[in-house]
């Protein structure tokens, strides 16, 4: 298959012989026109490269129109210095080209390039048309800058451009992606015309931030309305369902796919599979994935990740880790972080030893992301040394990446290092969460450090205005009972002002078994089996006490009621990791 250059060129040959002529002067204006936009649409940099020394050679620089073309074809390329090297030799300019100038900066990811030059454009004089205003205004949206763009919005409404469906469409986009959606609902409301950008505006933002109903509402209100979705209105109302966890509205918007004959594009497979993974449906997500002719990258990380959040498809996503092997596929930095996910939840050091020196291969500085999944990592493979050595070798770290060693070294027993690494934390100027302080208490709890407990369970309310959800009164219960503080724990029990939760109840009932206060183990069993009366477990440590307090009777009764609940207590088993030999690809 010949590339886009050669046919190009193939073509030129024959429609244009002057081009290869040795006196380019020959060659008409038009030629030049017909034959750049040819380049454009071909991304065919040779040929435009060859058409634009000869445009040089036979004295058309100068020309705007010419000009002009040129820089589209060198933004297109994505060539933003050749661009305006163009535009700044031009001896004179139109709003098209000031308008192609910013525009090529706008599709390249230039935003505050493209801002400086409109301001240049409105000093020089000129007008901005419906185009200018769009693509300036991608490029607020792209930098997240509302305020400058809402600048430009007090300029559109002085112009004609203020009901022009292009300029509209923008500003739904700006506005939603700034999570303005009052703004993006009156502006919707206002329009006399909209078309398949207007509407995924509004539907993509709302799936953006998170408000699934009204997504997928306004996405019936298309329909409804005759207007056809296309692939980008398909993605946001995946995205929408699949933060919703609805499985049904997921299969049918997949049904709808299939019916308007989407059914074959790789890039919805892709969002499909991953709204059946967030919907916990991972094997509709595996069938779906089996059922692709051609797979991608998206489409296998989708999968991945969707095996990652699951304890239950380790073997699965091993499997699917090699076959992105056998498919010389790229591996990119989320199928690492969620192998290295993975091998967290198996505990298997040797396998994630080895997916760690396979990251270092593929990407030696590796990322914020992939730092906190290796901490994570060795974390629950029991080697707190190493991942202390991976939290001291990211070069940036975020909340995440504190909170993460915090929850390793609580978990290892380390409790006075996760205050040390807490105050450290505090001392580099990074704000704690609720997650932070969840897992400080954790650790404060099962290292028996009530005193340090209670005073980061204070500072979390006074310093940083965090209100306590009811697991952090269940590690507070907790470090109250493990240190047989039974009346204090069941006093803050009673005191939360929210409705306390069956492992809150069940941590006084243990400390209960352990310091044999029978009263208080009567009181939290009454509420445990009412919260969870299908756990056995709480049945058993409740007849332990009454066994231990030599009440027999009471003991047979709580047995007696095991039985007439058809209730067994659940037998203990070792967990022995089997991984799958992998032979790891070496990188290219």
């Amino acid at each position: 298959m010949r590339s886009p250059n050669t046919q190009t060129v193939a073509y030129l040959s024959r429609a244009h012989p002057k081009f290869y002529a040795s006196n380019p002067s020959q060659i008409d204006y038009s030629s030049y026109m017909k034959s750049l936009q040819l380049c454009i649409e071909t991304k065919a940099k040779k040929p435009g490269h060859l058409i634009h020394n000869q445009i040089l050679t036979s004295g058309l620089a100068s020309n705007l129109h010419l000009s002009t073309k040129l820089i589209v074809f060198y933004s297109k390329l994505g060539d933003t210095v050749g661009a305006r090297k163009v535009f700044h030799r031009m001896p004179e300019r139109s709003v098209v080209s000031w308008t192609a100038q910013i525009s090529g900066y706008t599709q390249n990811g230039c935003y505050q390039d493209a801002l400086l030059v409109f301001l240049d454009m409105l000093r020089a004089g000129f007008k901005a048309n419906q185009f200018t205003y769009g693509s300036v205004l991608r490029a607020c949206t792209g930098l997240r800058c509302l305020q400058r763009g809402m600048q430009i919005q007090g300029c559109i409404e002085k112009s004609r451009f203020g009901s022009n469906l292009i300029v509209q469409s923008a500003l739904l986009d700006l506005h939603s992606k700034c999570g303005k959606m009052e703004e993006v609902r009156y502006l919707f409301g206002m329009m006399e015309e909209r078309d398949v950008v207007s509407w995924n505006a509004i539907i993509g933002g709302y799936a953006a931030q998170g408000l699934s109903g009204d997504s997928f509402r306004m996405f019936r209100s298309m329909m409804q309305e005759g207007m056809g979705p296309d692939l980008f209105t398909f993605g946001s109302v995946l995205k929408a369902s699949g933060m919703a966890g609805d499985v049904i509205r997921v299969s049918q918007i997949h049904q709808l796919i299939i019916q308007l004959g989407y059914g074959s594009h790789i890039s919805l497979s892709g969002s499909l599979i991953d709204a059946y993974a967030k919907c916990e449906s991972l094997a509709s997500a595996h069938r779906l994935y089996k059922s692709m002719p051609i797979k991608d990258v998206i489409s296998c990380t989708a999968l991945m990740t969707g095996y990652a959040r699951s304890s239950n498809y380790s073997s699965k996503a091993l499997d699917l880790f090699k076959e992105i092997q056998q498919m010389h596929m790229k591996i990119d930095g989320v199928i690492l972080c969620s192998m290295f996910n993975i091998c967290a939840n198996i505990s298997s050091l040797s396998l994630g030893r080895q997916i760690h020196a396979l990251a270092l291969k593929c990407k030696p500085a590796y990322d914020v992301a992939m730092g906190n999944a290796l901490i994570d990592m060795y974390a629950k493979s029991g080697e707190i040394r190493d991942a202390n050595r991976a939290f001291n070798e990211m070069e940036e770290k975020n909340v995440i990446s504190w909170t993460s060693l915090i929850t390793g070294y609580g978990n290892h027993g380390h409790g006075h290092e996760a205050i040390a690494l807490f105050k450290k934390m505090e001392y580099e100027g990074l704000e704690p969460n609720d997650i932070t302080f969840l897992s400080l208490l954790f650790a404060c709890s099962h290292c028996g450090l009530t005193g340090e407990g209670w005073e980061c369970f204070n500072n979390m309310m006074s310093r940083y205005s965090i209100l306590p959800r009811a697991e952090h009164f269940s590690c507070m219960v907790d470090l109250f009972a493990r240190r047989g503080l039974l009346e204090e724990a069941y006093n803050l029990a009673n005191k939360m002002n929210i409705k306390p939760k069956a492992s809150l109840w069940g941590a006084i009932l243990g400390a209960c078994n352990v310091y044999g206060n029978t009263p208080l183990a009567e009181e939290a069993a009454i509420h445990l089996f009412k919260m969870d009366p299908e756990n056995s477990s709480h049945y058993v440590v409740l007849a332990d006490i009454y066994a231990a307090a030599g009440s027999w009777d009471n003991a047979w009764k709580v047995r007696k009621l095991m039985e007439e609940r058809n209730l067994k207590k659940a037998p203990g088993y070792s967990f022995i990791p089997c991984t799958k030999n992998i032979a790891l690809p070496q990188p290219s």
